[in-house]
Order: C-alpha cells, then structure tokens, then sequence
C-alpha cells in the first residue's frame, strides 16, 4: 500500500496522460517545456522520475531528487487542506505527504520490472 501503490497505480492509469507529456517533451517545436506541482513528488515526481531516467540519470541521483520533496508539505504554512483530505479519506497523511527514498528505488525497480525499461 501507501505510495508504492499510488505510484503502481499512477503508472497503470496514468500511461496516457504519461505518454502524452512526454511527447510534448520530445518535441522541440514546443521547447522549453516547464511542469510543476506543489510538492513535485506524486504525478509531477513521477514524470520527473521518468525523464530523468531517459537522459540517462543515474537511479541514486533520481532517489535524491526526489527525496527533496519530502519536507515540502511540512513546511507549508497551509497544508492543512492536504491533511483534512487525507484523514477524511481514513489515510495516514505522515504516509502520503512524505517523499522516502525507498519509494522511489521500488518505483524505479517496478518500472524495471514490469515494463522493461522507462523507454
């Protein structure tokens, strides 16, 4: 469960809406290309995982990219919002608003193994 999952689901549902982004970044008719969210870990991180692995990034320096977010909600005067969202939905916020390493190794490692590769 917690992100690993969001991260599965992500990648299961989300293939279009992944493809279609990354299309419009291969196409340097419409450079530059800028996407970003609040924290830039859940669909944004996702996204940023995959192009980073693309060009070649080694996976260690995508875990520590993306384990950057992982104090980003915390430091939010008005995450609030996010948390209500959460407990109401009987989800552990401290789960979902973190960003830990392992996450991403294991989204790396499922990418790996169920699809080949990020290509």
């Amino acid at each position: 469960g917690g992100l690993p999952m969001l991260n599965e689901l992500l990648l299961r549902f989300g293939a279009p809406g992944i493809k279609y982004v990354l299309e419009l970044c291969a196409d340097r008719t419409r450079h530059p290309v800028a996407f970003y969210c609040t924290a830039g870990k859940d669909r944004t991180g996702m996204l940023t995982a995959i192009i980073l692995a693309l060009c070649g990034t080694k996976a260690e320096d995508i875990v520590e990219d993306y384990s950057l977010s992982a104090n980003v909600y915390a430091e939010m005067n008005d995450h609030q919002a996010m948390v209500g969202a959460l407990s109401q939905r009987s989800l552990d916020p401290k789960t979902f608003l973190g960003a830990p390493p392992q996450v991403m190794r294991d989204t790396l490692l499922a990418i790996e193994e169920n699809y080949g590769s990020v290509e």
